[in-house]
């Protein structure tokens, strides 16, 4: 059988060449490496690129904490805005 050279890639490999595997080896520190989330099919057609998820997510963000700033006013000024 003629040797490969490390640089080049065999035509065909064997389950045998490649050794025994071991299931979740690399699982909890993926874990701990990541933030993934899976869209549903009908919220990706709206949200199809990463970052236009991120730029939706903060401006909820920050418009949830406005929201709380004018409730906890102590002014009634939230009240005014709310019904106006």
């Amino acid at each position: 059988m003629k040797k490969v050279k490390s640089d080049e890639l065999r035509a065909e490999y064997r389950r045998e060449d490649l050794g025994q595997g071991i299931r979740g080896k690399y699982f909890e520190s993926y874990q701990k490496s990541t933030n993934l989330v899976l869209l549903s099919p009908d919220v990706a057609k709206v949200f199809p690129t990463e970052e236009s998820v991120n730029e939706a997510l903060r401006y909820l963000i920050n418009l949830a904490q406005r929201s709380v700033n004018l409730t906890t006013r102590s002014t009634g000024r939230a009240k005014k805005l709310q019904t106006g």
